[in-house]
């Protein structure tokens, strides 16, 4: 054979494995057949929400206020004097569960101050203004209110927590 037959015929090889490694497909992936988790089932704690003012109460089953790190929690919607704001609590397994949550919080807040004698922050969120804190093993704040609005209603909630 001469040297160019055998370079075609190398060239052939070639081709033809390469065409025979096309057609050959990878084994199939089975479909996961797992269900998608459910989320945490939440405890409704509106019992331990202020009564005054309170116009609705309802558990959200996951990220609480939006924030994606948070998980569920109650929520209640106030009005007082004109002014609407919200209060929560989200029920953690631990202390320290809570306290990670507050850092979350404090994540996605813009200009967290921190409030020493209440172990939270005050700042905002898209929702508005947002006083947050960790008592035990929850979390809880106030919504919609200025600071000094604020710090009365979470001191009461606060005394709610046990």
């Amino acid at each position: 054979m001469r040297s160019t037959d055998r370079a075609a015929c190398t060239l052939l090889v070639c081709i033809a494995a390469l065409s025979l490694a096309a057609c050959t497909s990878a084994p199939e992936k089975k479909a996961d057949t797992l269900p998608a988790a459910a989320p945490a089932s939440v405890k409704d704690d509106t019992s331990l929400l202020l009564t005054a003012d309170r116009t609705a109460a309802k558990v959200v089953t996951d990220h609480l206020l939006g924030i994606p790190a948070w998980p569920g929690g109650t929520i209640g919607d106030y009005e007082a004097g004109g002014k609407k704001y919200q209060l929560f609590i989200i029920e953690s397994d631990t202390a320290q569960d809570a306290a990670l949550l507050l850092l979350d919080a404090k994540g996605v807040m813009k200009d967290p101050a921190y409030i020493s004698y209440m172990g939270g922050y005050f700042g905002a969120i898209d929702r508005g203004p947002l006083y947050v804190f960790a008592k035990t093993k929850y979390l809880a704040g106030v919504v919609g209110l200025s600071e000094n609005k604020a710090d009365p209603l979470a001191r009461r909630l606060a005394a709610q927590l046990h």
